[in-house]
This record gives structure tokens, sequence and C-alpha cells, in this order.
């Protein structure tokens, strides 16, 4: 799933602050779309804190009402194609099954334990929808920024099942980067880790971690502390790079929660929609191209391509740009 704000805030990011502790960011509820559309928690970004490592979007969805059928009245995944440029979209259930399409030509099923990576590069498309019959979706998109080295590399699709692996009292679904010995087959362009993480109740564990990677405790279930430190539920807890081990334990309930973690991606960016950019003028020039090409009808081989598929083959408009230059934070 993606960011369908029709009035999106400029989200403008930089380097975290280092050498502070663990940190806890509040999630604040977004509303995707019209008076039915699907609520998530966003813990990322944030005007605390806009990255980690190269992580740079966090919206968790789902988990509050059961696993109930979704029926003609449900909120459900329903997101028609929209664009992407300068990113990757990570996408991990707990429950449900969704539908991908993209423009690269992608067709897949997802089920919880299972991540959908797609890589948009230059630009894609892609559309994503609850299938008839499934439970109402639960779980996470995240989104990483790509360096500016690679950020305009085309467009590609991965799709990966983790095998479970047990540290400690914990389980472990690496499906980013490598942890403990488990290393997943999906691309990362700079040193990213993504996990479910797993403890029963009253569990604890330490974790071997790299000390030049900065982490996050995205909590979907339980009441955890991460190095001493409590993180209420669907919170994230922020450990600054340093630490060669992290150090998580459970509460009363069984914990889920996802860590994920990376090198301090050094880099400003530009996030506006769905579009990561270093510029204002790259976000005008991406949003034009998609509101041409796609909306328009004017190039369906174009940079963003076209879907085969989509049951009424319309595509979201881009909302209106803001009446003020979009810029990096650290630009006067």
């Amino acid at each position: 799933m993606s960011n369908l704000e029709v009035e999106p805030a400029e989200l403008v990011c930089d380097e975290p602050l280092a050498g502070r502790g663990v940190e806890i960011l509040e999630p604040r509820d977004v509303p995707l779309g019209g008076p039915r559309a699907m609520h998530v928690r966003r813990t990322l970004p944030q005007r605390a804190r806009s990255l980690i490592g190269a992580w740079c979007f966090a919206d968790s969805y789902g988990g509050d009402t059961g696993e109930e059928t979704v029926g003609a009245d449900d909120r459900r995944m329903d997101v028609p194609p929209h664009p992407h440029t300068g990113l990757q979209t990570v996408s991990w259930l707990y429950a449900g099954e969704i539908e991908h399409r993209d423009s690269v030509g992608s067709r897949e099923l997802i089920h919880p334990g299972q991540v959908n990576l797609m890589t948009a590069g230059a630009g894609i498309q892609h559309s994503e929808e609850s299938t008839p019959g499934s439970v109402r979706p639960h779980g996470v998109q995240l989104w990483t920024a790509l360096p500016d080295a690679h950020r305009f590399t085309s467009p590609f699709f991965e799709h990966h099942v983790p095998a479970p692996i047990a540290v400690g009292d914990a389980t472990l679904r690496v499906f980013v980067g490598t942890l403990h010995g488990a290393t997943s087959a999906v691309t990362a362009f700079t040193p990213l880790l993504a996990a479910q993480f797993d403890l029963p109740a009253g569990g604890r564990v330490e974790l071997t971690v790299d000390p030049a990677f900065e982490h996050g405790l995205l909590v979907d279930a339980g009441s955890p502390t991460l190095q001493g430190v409590a993180i209420p539920r669907h919170h994230l807890g922020y450990a600054p790079a340093g630490s060669a081990a992290l150090t998580i334990a459970a509460g009363d309930e069984p914990l889920r929660a996802l860590l994920i973690g990376g090198v301090p991606l050094g880099e400003s960016i530009v996030m506006w929609w769905n579009f990561v950019g270093r510029s204002h003028d790259e976000i005008v020039a991406f949003r034009e191209r998609w509101q041409a090409d796609v909306i328009a009808g004017g190039d369906r081989a174009g940079t963003f391509g076209s879907i085969d598929g989509w049951a009424d083959g319309t595509a979201l408009p881009a909302p209106e740009l803001p009446n003020v230059r979009l810029r990096p934070r650290d630009q006067p």
C-alpha cells in the first residue's frame, strides 16, 4: 500500500541526529482517500525523525478489529494504479491476501510471512487490492530512499519467502538484509535490515547487530522494552548507531514487531506524495510526467508505463502541489 493522501504534506527529510538514547516515535492516524478509505498508523517520517538508515516511510494498518472476512461494507485495500520514483516499496503482511500488479509486468499475490519488494528507480506504477474472501489486510508498508547513485535505475520487482530462524527466545524472519546468519534474497542499495520479530510473553533476547546501523522497533502486538526502554503498542522505538547488541524483552503479552535498520543514508531527500527526489523541480517534473503520460493518456510507454488487468482502468491523479517550494530541510 502506498501514500494515497489527497493533501499530502511536504515531507522534507535529512540525516537524523546522532548521539541520543532510545527515542519513542508516536504514530499518527492518516486516512488514505475518501470517507471509506483505510486508515494507517504512520511512524515515519515525522519531524522528530525522518530516516532510519535509508528507511523513509512506515505505515501500519489493520490488526484492531480481528481478522474477519472482507465484505462489501469493509474497508479493504483497493489501491488504484499510482506512481513511484526514487524509492523501493517493501510490503509485509501479518494477515490477509493482496494482489500486486505493476508496469514491468509483475502480478503477485502476497501472503503473511512473504515480502513484495518493488524498486521504482526511474519510475513505475503499481496497484494493490485485497483478494475476494481474504481476511482484512493487516501489515506494514515500508519505503527505502534510493541513494543518489542508484535512484534512476530501471524498475524491477522481487518476491521472497524468508525462512524463520530461532535466536534464543525469539523467532526472526529476515526479509531485507542479514541478521544472525539469515540473509534475504531481495536487493538493497544501501546496507539495510528488516525482520519480523516474535517473542513469547516474558521472553527476552540479545541480538548481535552491526554497530554502524541505527535501528527501529515497530511494535504490532505487545508492549516490549528496547535497551530497557518501554515501547508502547503501535509506536516505534529508535536506537542510534553505535551499539553492537540490542536487548529486546516482551512484557506480559507475546510480542510481534518489525526490526528495521541501516547505515545512515547521509543524503538529504525531498519526498512528496509517492515521489522521492532531491529538489522541488524534480518533484514537479515527476508529477507533470505522471499527469501527462498516464492521467491524460499521452504516452502509455512513457516513464511510468502501464498496467494490464486493473478492473476499471482508472489511475490515481496526483494531488495539487503546495503553494511553496519543496526543499530539503538542511537548505536555508
